[in-house]
């Protein structure tokens, strides 16, 4: 019998560095039975690509579902949005997978976000102008938010097999958001203020979340502990970038989530897991940023030369912006997350591309930095100027020996392209 293994996936950077990819590439290596997402919500984007071109960007369900087996399991700290989640199925439905809610369970502690909440992060973001945070526009902070502030309001998975809990919640986080956006309105589109003002659309969120519970399975924290704990081979997969994080991200371009491995490490612990655990950093070979923020190896003329099919500026986030590697950001992510046993480098068939340079330090208020310590926030790094070294770009094998080398971690995946065909261990 093979030993029972764990993957914990964690993104090193602004996120968009193929945690979507490597998942579907270690659950088809290792035949995993369980995907977990462990962080984040709706506002993920896993973009997975399957050897007979079918393409799905994963936001709710585990990026592994391509294949025949594994379960996905949206742990206790995943926000869900049932509208959302439904039209994620019919696409997948679309591409020959027809039972991904079939094979989807859902912690019943889940907090659900509900459409006040998607319209009020909004308002708040038109609100700031030109000193917007980056959303994704999705209601994640607003509901995080709520439940510190409300938690009595807060619609759980757990409320979707009684209607009038549901209906009774909807109403009261309506009235809370409308109490709150009162001062803001006039950011709000007509018929965002609509939906504040007129409750008919509870009808259809009931619906959706009734659909919803009949479709996947709701599971106590015993019965999530339980799935854990038989799984022989568990993917843990981690939304957004470390750099991005509640704590150690740059505020206020940050997001109400702990990106670090901390809940997946709890989620093992609580389900008495015995087997061997692997963590796994995420980069690129070279950096990327979704939106505002600081973003200090940016160089805009890589836009023509490094384009992107499955990430543009459509959204709420803004442009894609690209960077040359960033090793002072990276040394600041893995200490962030405790550091990994092994990374996942994607994106190597962009090497002839880029830049035969590396950021190997900032220069920041006149002193040289090779390393950044936390708390930070974003005006801190505004000032700051990229140090380069040379870094190889032709050989493959040197590109990864010197991420090594700077790092001091071994790579242990390959990858060269979007398919599971594309990637290999090394």
């Amino acid at each position: 019998m093979k030993k029972q293994q764990a993957f914990l996936i964690a993104d090193l950077a602004f996120g968009d560095s193929g945690k979507g990819t490597t998942v579907d590439y270690l659950t088809h290596a290792h035949a995993a039975d369980l995907i977990v997402r462990y962080n984040g919500g709706p506002q993920a984007g896993h973009n997975v690509v399957t050897p007979d071109g079918r393409h799905h960007t994963f936001a709710q369900f585990g990026s592994g579902l391509f294949h025949r087996g594994p379960r996905s399991l949206l742990g206790e700290h995943m926000l869900i949005e049932p509208y959302a989640m439904l039209n994620e199925a019919v696409h997948l439905r679309s591409l020959g997978l027809r039972d991904a809610l079939a094979r989807t369970i859902i912690d019943a502690r889940c907090r659900v976000i509900a459409p006040p909440q998607q319209i009020a992060n909004r308002i708040r973001e038109r609100a700031r102008g030109s000193t917007a945070h980056g959303t994704c526009g999705m209601g994640v902070g607003e509901t995080v938010a709520d439940s510190i502030e409300r938690p009595e309001l807060i619609l759980r998975a757990s409320d979707f097999a009684d209607d009038a809990a549901v209906r009774r919640k909807l109403k009261g986080v309506t009235e809370w958001k409308r109490s709150q956006m009162h001062d803001l309105l006039g950011h709000a589109l007509p018929e965002e203020r609509r939906l504040l003002e007129d409750l008919a659309w509870i009808d259809t969120a009931a619906a959706c979340c009734r659909a919803i519970h009949e479709e996947v399975t709701i599971a106590s924290s015993d019965e999530v502990n339980t799935v854990v704990r038989e799984s022989q081979c568990v993917i843990f997969e981690g939304a957004q970038g470390l750099l991005l994080d509640e704590r150690f991200g740059f505020h206020p371009h940050t997001t109400w989530s702990d990106i670090t491995y901390r809940n997946a490490d709890s989620l093992l612990q609580s389900a008495a897991f015995v087997g061997n655990v692997q963590r796994v950093g995420v980069m690129r070979t070279y950096f990327t940023r979704h939106g505002s923020g600081p973003f200090v190896t940016e160089r805009t003329e890589l836009d023509l030369t490094l384009p992107e099919p499955h990430n543009g500026a459509a959204g709420w986030q803004g442009r894609f912006r690209r960077g040359v590697i960033d090793l002072v950001a990276l040394r600041y992510a893995l200490a962030a997350c405790g550091g990994v046993d092994w990374l996942a480098v994607t994106h190597l068939d962009r090497l002839a591309h880029l830049p035969t340079s590396a950021c190997d330090a900032y220069v920041l208020d006149g002193r040289r930095r090779v390393s950044l310590a936390a708390p930070l926030q974003a005006d801190d790094l505004y000032g700051a100027t990229a140090e380069m070294r040379d870094w190889p770009v032709t050989d493959m094998n040197a590109f990864v020996r010197q991420v090594e080398n700077a790092l001091q971690t071994r790579v242990g995946v390959l990858s060269f392209g979007a398919t599971c065909r594309d990637k290999s261990f090394r």
